[in-house]
């Protein structure tokens, strides 16, 4: 395999673009080295096959749309209270919205993993070890509510965001008054969130 470091992450973010783009089906080396503009066959020296390529694509999506350290080093020094929370969630729609290609990808990961078991497996411990070191992080800075408000914050958001990225007229008008999608980030929260103790 071609060794080249710079070379494949640009490779693997060519097949981020035509993941998001086509589809997994779309997702082929050809299409990868189109999107590179690099010469047909170059992928191929790159990636053993098309699950390795998927692999690194899950990978670099994580990296992409990570929380910056310094955006949440900022916001961690509010106090850890209801309205922390909500920043931090907007914090996450923002990066969503900010690199939707890439969460388009993700999304097109999801609906492979449940079609290729391989994937589903790889794929389900890398997202499961993103919802838990939320958990961790929530404890840790002494955010309200515990692990149960965790999961559902990220359940809720999960579901904002697809809606937002892909079917925006879903939410537009749906609670009268509720801006889309920052509004109902506020809501979401608001009704998820416990009250801190006064």
């Amino acid at each position: 395999m071609a060794g080249n470091p710079r070379r494949r992450a640009a490779l693997v973010d060519a097949g981020v673009e035509v993941l998001a783009r086509e589809g997994a089906r779309g997702l082929t080396f050809r299409a990868v080295d189109a999107e590179a503009g690099v010469p047909a066959g170059t992928a191929s020296n790159y990636f053993t096959g098309r699950d390795e390529l998927l692999r690194q694509i899950d990978a670099r999506l994580h990296q992409r749309l990570a929380p910056d350290p310094e955006v949440t080093g900022e916001l961690m020094k509010a106090p850890k209270d209801r309205a922390l929370v909500a920043a931090l969630m907007r914090d996450i729609l923002a990066r969503a919205t900010g690199d939707r290609t890439g969460y388009l990808a993700l999304l097109e990961m999801r609906l492979e993993a449940t079609r290729r078991p391989e994937l589903r497996a790889s794929y389900t411990e890398s997202v499961r070890a993103d919802l838990e070191e939320g958990m961790a992080f929530h404890r840790a800075a002494g955010l309200p509510g515990g692990d149960e408000t965790v999961t559902v914050l990220y359940l809720a958001m999960l579901g904002l965001i697809l809606e937002h990225l892909t079917l925006p007229g879903v939410l537009d008008g749906v609670l009268p008054g509720v801006g889309v999608p920052e509004g109902l980030v506020e809501r979401i929260v608001a009704t998820v969130v416990p009250e801190e103790d006064p």
